[in-house]
């Protein structure tokens, strides 16, 4: 008519990377799971900082914060080399729009598919003129600098001008680019959307929950560890990658969570949705092997 209550884990003391006070959390360990799959696991959650808590958690059944930061800039500068756009014409792409708020930092991402061998990044990134100097304040970045570089596009105004964003869009269809949708957040996006479509664009809602965003961001995360991407050395997508934290539930699914994030993310929710669309095409056979 009783129970007795066991749980095994680590001392507080203990560093969850050393393997010798695993047997402490499971005890039946090399009987009814292989420490090769623990020390695979771990070396996993060394790499990618967003799996760290899983493993705590389901490994080593360590308490764990529901939020964590999720990318390791190491293995991001690892996926870094040049994307030539002439031959980035050649192959279909897939668009991420993150439009955020007006006044903030808006994020186009174009994604070249080549299969299951990951695939290239272009990145296009708009931010009012009038509030630039006062948003590198804030944000702590060189905004100003990075315009002038020419790696963020500004749009007149204290606000983002979103016909900026469609005349950038049929810009780089004219020149060549094959976009074959464009995915979206819902939000604030409905009279750009609306126009895009007008356009003939195929534009495809991708609302901000786990339902919707955990199978790409845990293959986003798969393709960046196998250094299957080329094109990440962009400053600001960089930045943003650095700022990236993840929410996980209780299933372990994972998105981005722009609350718990210290800084701008919308870069990388742009590429995860393009990564989306481009995966769901994959998975239906169609597009091949994305080339034309």
């Amino acid at each position: 008519d009783t129970y007795f209550g066991y749980l095994a884990t680590l001392d507080e003391e203990d560093e969850w990377t050393d393997e010798a006070c695993w047997p402490k959390a499971n005890p039946s360990l090399g009987v009814t799971i292989r420490i090769e799959t623990l020390r695979e696991e771990c070396e996993l959650a060394k790499q990618i900082p967003g799996q760290q808590n899983s493993f705590k958690r389901l490994r080593l059944n360590c308490w764990t914060e529901q939020d964590v930061r999720w990318l390791s800039m190491d293995v991001w500068d690892e996926n870094g080399g040049e994307v030539k756009p002439d031959v980035a014409k050649l192959r279909l792409c897939f668009a991420g729009l993150d439009l955020s708020s007006t006044t903030d930092l808006t994020a186009l991402e174009l994604y070249f598919p080549e299969g299951e061998e990951g695939g290239d990044w272009l990145h296009f990134y708009f931010v009012p003129e009038e509030n630039m100097r006062k948003r590198a304040e804030r944000d702590r970045v060189p905004y100003e600098v990075w315009a002038d570089q020419g790696f963020i596009m500004t749009t007149p105004g204290n606000v983002v001008d979103y016909g900026y964003i469609r005349e950038t869009l049929n810009k780089l269809v004219d020149e060549g680019y094959q976009i074959q949708e464009i995915a979206y957040d819902p939000w604030n996006a409905i009279s750009l959307v609306t126009d895009l479509m007008a356009d003939g664009f195929t534009c495809v809602p991708i609302r901000q929950g786990f339902a919707s965003l955990s199978a790409p961001t845990k293959e986003f995360e798969k393709l960046l560890l196998g250094r299957k991407f080329r094109g990440l050395s962009h400053p600001v997508a960089r930045w943003a990658a650095s700022n990236v934290m993840v929410e996980q539930d209780a299933a372990g699914n994972l998105k981005p969570s722009k609350a718990k994030s210290t800084e701008r993310i919308d870069p990388i929710v742009a590429m995860i949705m393009a990564l989306d669309r481009a995966s769901r095409h994959a998975d239906e056979g169609e597009g091949g092997a994305f080339f034309v």
